[in-house]
């Protein structure tokens, strides 16, 4: 008996290979993000959140929207400035909230958020209370505004890390009456037929 392990391969020369062409694990998660904004009623920024534990596992999902029992065709989905109450700021709940919300008793100590939408300075309190370590944005479109700046400052000073999402694929398109999924590369795949 000799203490070296020796691999014995079990597969034939001729044998069918595994997929390398898969989703990576940002291009699946991002797009769960956004398939879960795709719930949202609000009718300018529809925002999804996915959050992941450390063995890439789904933990929780969440939309922005109204709260449980307020109903959306009562509250407002506009932007008065003059009137908060007729300001959907004052009533929505973020897609960052929900998630943390919806996890129903799971731990997200040490997670990371995957949202469409760079959280907001009360969503980044959310996500520092919660423990979560890392946050995959993919737009920053309100990088000036004085409550992203304000997330930005906190999520540093909680060295909570933050990174924008680059994709691997250039589309992923789910054709759910062909049941199909077709994945193009930023490169490569641009000239195959995706039908």
């Amino acid at each position: 008996m000799t203490d070296s392990k020796e691999v014995i391969n079990i597969k034939d020369e001729g044998e069918i290979r595994k997929r390398d062409d898969v989703i990576g694990w940002d291009d699946l998660f991002m797009g769960i993000a956004f398939m879960a904004g795709t719930r949202s009623k609000d009718p300018c920024t529809q925002v999804g959140a996915c959050i992941v534990d450390e063995n890439k596992r789904i933990v929780s999902i969440g939309y922005n929207g109204m709260p449980e029992g307020c109903n959306d065709d009562v509250f407002p989905w506009g932007k008065d400035p003059n009137n908060p109450l007729k300001n959907k700021h004052t009533f929505v709940c973020h897609a960052e909230l929900n998630a943390i919300l919806n996890r129903h008793g799971a731990d997200i100590k040490g997670s990371t958020i995957y949202v469409s939408l760079f959280p907001c300075n009360q969503c980044a309190k959310l996500i520092i209370q919660s423990g979560l370590k890392e946050i995959v944005y993919y737009c920053d479109k309100h990088a000036k505004k004085p409550s992203t700046i304000a997330s930005k400052m906190m999520l540093d000073a909680a060295s909570i890390k933050y990174r924008v999402y680059v994709p691997e694929k250039e589309v992923i398109l789910v054709d759910l009456a062909k049941k199909v999924v077709n994945l193009l590369t930023k490169s490569s795949d641009k000239d195959h037929d995706t039908t």
